[in-house]
């Protein structure tokens, strides 16, 4: 009996049954096919000397499970537009890979390439300056100037300057010195470096920002000299402040002052205006302004500031604040004629508490001789949105924006933003304010700019069951396309082939965008917080003999666009109705609407999520005795939630770094600000505090997952982050206990090197595969 039992355990060393294990290797074939398909990751059009002509150059990314990373190629393609003549493109036959590439930026002409190596573990940076035949300079940045450059979506910015002689980028700050010891004790300073007969203790710990900061620098200004090799650091920015999202400003009408207007973020954001680093991913609640500073090359020689080449380096100038009068500057942005300086402000997010929340644009007319005592004033372009009529403009909400987003006209602007749950292209008059949905409003897809050319928009389109397409807009003249004032060509491409499998797939499903009535509204509602939220429904052929996944997503203040995601379409390709719910506190609303919900988590979410729910089961789109249910971070504690508070409508369950004890959670996350504004509401900021009372807890507690976990009958599948800062393991792996202390069937899986997203390309993949086969054994289709 002994050797029987030995020998079944080495056959099957997972411990599954023979059924689990055939439907692990179905399923891991079928996921294969959509991890392969390549990504868009930018894009960048270039002008030629022929009108009709224009290249495009995408950076694209591939998973590559073996090596754990992302394989990154460049493709090129030359677009062809002769008039009302279809659209031609001619791809290069290959795509070239960039190994070991960080980032890549052309400069404004497009005639240079900035290639960017980042040092790892301590080695130096590379820096290559590529023309359009061969390498023209490469510098080395060794780690006593500056360590690796940020190239993350927040505090990124590389811009070349106007001249294309140099460029300003955002880099980790130089460690500060560390203690060194020997067999003798201390070494005091100016001892050489670490030898083998001393070592180097770790000195005053410094905070970082947070998820997916952790153990980097304070992200700092640096400029690189092209012509000389040098690197220099921008002097005048205050220690306490991170810099990041950097842009050159226009030349002054002298022509002598060269100016950098960058971001700055003040590090004193703790509870009660104490110094601490709140995290920053993902919260654009962070206070930040426009600073503008003097270029370092600009300054007279200082012997204390480091550079490249052993040249001695500046003085230091003093940064200004441009927007002393508003709490929040992003993505700064100079029209084409240097007259302009554009930005986005969170400052609804800042003054509310809300994580994210509805954007706003201003505008400051930029004098051609600025100087730094020269008062300028912010004029709103276009206001946050409170409660939008019905099929109108629901606000801005802006993730990132172009680095060159302007129409030739010099005042009209390009901007990809959520509206209610599709994302859409805008343009916007900067002087009017007018705002234009230019891509279409007859479909359910999601569309987003990647480039601008004069007045042609790259962009791509996709939805939850088609694949990305690339499309080329263009004005459309009347009695071509009668009133439509633009014209979207398809691009035909080489990821297009890619795809062709999937989009077999997927083929026989259909896609709807299903408007929910707000569940017997209190009187106590905005009008905003009254108004219908919606759902993305994805359909099977018998779709109400099928099993409906419910999805949610974190934020709250987030959303779910009808776009394309790789993981959803697989779920649809297992023979899953997906439903999608955008409740209340979702991003694209309005402002009214969004701020209905903080203060009342774990109920108004809940109800929402049920409500649509019901919604399509009384339309007898779905079978009601089939439901799983899964979300991330916020959208896990409304997985928890619902299996605890509705017991009987879900079969099985599946949470991805969920929030199941707030109580927990506060004094382990890197946002506790986030644990009080969700909870006590529009009181949090007088409430917050280091040390919750005992009162406090008891509230946190109670709008927690984990108050109702003794009514769970749902199996659940955790999947968790061991590097998650945000919702650490910590609250999952307390749920899954308590869970199965109960009694209850629960699977925990950690990957120990992800963080909150849970994005390393392994991780990843084992995630949703494992999804795949507990959603199908519970719904008893194995």
């Amino acid at each position: 009996m002994q050797a029987s039992r030995s020998a079944l355990k080495k056959e099957n060393p997972l411990g599954m049954d023979v059924m689990s294990s055939e439907e692990y290797a179905s399923q891991s074939k079928l996921l294969l096919e959509f991890t392969n398909v390549p990504s868009i990751e930018s894009a960048w059009l270039f002008k030629t000397n022929n009108e009709d002509r224009s290249t495009a150059m995408f950076s694209i990314s591939q998973p590559d499970l073996l090596a754990n990373n992302k394989r990154k190629y460049i493709l090129h393609s030359h677009i062809v537009t002769r008039g009302t003549m279809p659209l031609e493109c001619h791809w290069s036959p290959f795509p070239i890979e960039m190994t070991g590439v960080s980032a890549v930026v052309p400069s404004r002409s497009g005639s240079k390439l900035l290639v960017v190596r980042n040092g790892e573990k301590g080695s130096r940076t590379t820096l290559q300056i590529v023309n359009q035949s061969h390498v023209e300079k490469e510098i080395h940045v060794g780690q006593a100037i500056h360590g690796p450059l940020y190239t993350d979506e927040w505090f990124q910015g590389i811009s070349w300057n106007h001249e294309e002689t140099s460029i300003a980028y955002i880099a980790e700050q130089p460690p500060q010195p560390k203690p060194a010891f020997d067999d003798a004790g201390y070494r005091k300073e100016g001892s050489s470096e670490e030898d083998c007969n001393s070592w180097r203790g770790q000195g005053d710990w410094e905070e970082d920002w947070g998820e997916t900061y952790s153990r980097k620098g304070r992200p700092s200004l640096f400029v690189l000299d092209i012509d000389s090799g040098e690197v220099r650091a921008a002097r005048g920015v205050t220690k306490p402040m991170s810099a990041g999202q950097v842009v050159w400003a226009p030349p002054s009408s002298s022509g002598h002052r060269k100016l950098l207007v960058f971001v700055g973020w003040l590090e004193h954001n703790g509870f009660q205006g104490t110094a601490r680093k709140l995290g920053i991913k993902y919260c654009s609640n962070r206070p930040c302004s426009l600073y503008a500073i003097h270029s370092p090359f600009e300054e007279e020689p200082d012997a204390d500031n480091a550079s490249v080449g052993g040249s001695e380096s500046v003085s230091a100038s003093v940064a200004t604040n441009l927007t002393p009068s508003i709490s929040s500057a992003l993505f700064p942005r100079f029209s084409k004629d240097g007259k302009l300086l554009v930005f986005l402000s969170s400052k609804r997010a800042v003054d509310s508490g809300a994580h994210n929340a509805t954007d706003s644009l201003h505008r400051i007319d930029w004098p051609s001789d600025w100087k730094a005592e020269q008062q300028l004033s912010v004029t709103d372009v276009v206001p946050v949105v409170m409660c939008p009529q019905d099929g109108c403009f629901p606000g801005l909400y802006c993730s990132s924006m172009l680095s060159d987003p302007w129409f030739s006209d010099h005042r009209t602007m390009v901007l990809t933003s959520a509206w209610r749950s599709t994302e859409v292209i805008l343009s916007i008059d900067v002087l009017s304010g007018e705002v234009t949905r230019i891509s279409p409003e007859d479909s359910g897809y999601s569309w987003s700019a990647l480039a601008i050319n004069g007045n042609n928009v790259l962009s791509v389109s996709s939805s939850p069951i088609d694949p990305p397409q690339i499309r080329y807009g263009r004005r459309a003249s009347t009695e071509d396309h009668g009133t439509r004032a633009w014209v979207w060509d398809e691009v035909t491409s080489p990821l297009t082939a890619a795809s062709n499998k999937i989009k077999a797939l997927l083929s026989h499903h259909k896609l709807s965008i299903l408007r929910v009535p707000v569940p017997n509204p209190s009187d106590e509602l905005s009008d905003g917080g009254r108004l219908p939220f919606e759902a993305i429904f994805v359909s099977c052929e018998d779709s109400s003999q099928k099993p409906t996944v419910l999805i949610l997503h974190g934020g709250p203040h987030s959303t779910s666009v009808s776009s394309y995601s790789k993981s959803s379409a697989f779920l649809v390709s297992l023979g899953f109705n997906l439903l999608i719910a955008n409740y209340r506190g979702t991003l694209g609303y309005g402002e009214e609407a969004l701020q209905s919900l903080p203060g009342k988590v774990g109920s108004q979410d809940v109800q929402d999520c049920l409500a649509a729910l019901d919604h399509v089961i009384k339309e007898g789109l779905v079978d009601a005795s089939k439901v799983a249910v899964v979300g991330i971070s916020h959208g896990g504690f409304l997985t928890t939630h619902l299996i605890g508070q509705a017991p009987e409508r879900f079969a099985v369950a599946a949470a991805r770094n969920p929030v199941c004890n707030l109580s927990l959670m506060i004094g382990t996350t890197d946002i506790p600000d986030w644990c009080y504004a969700v909870a006590c509401g529009t009181q949090a900021r007088r409430l917050a505090s280091e040390s919750p009372s005992p009162d406090h807890l008891q509230i946190f507690h109670q709008k927690s997952p984990i108050a109702h976990i003794s009514k769970v009958k749902a199996p659940l599948l955790m999947l968790l982050g061991g590097a998650d800062l945000r919702v650490p393991a910590s609250n999952g792996l307390q749920y899954a206990r308590a869970l199965r202390e109960r009694g209850g069937e629960v699977k925990t899986i950690m990957f120990p090197e992800d963080t909150h997203e849970i994005d390393i390309p392994r991780s990843d993949f084992e995630s949703f595969l494992n999804m795949g086969v507990w959603f199908k054994k519970y719904l008893k289709l194995i």
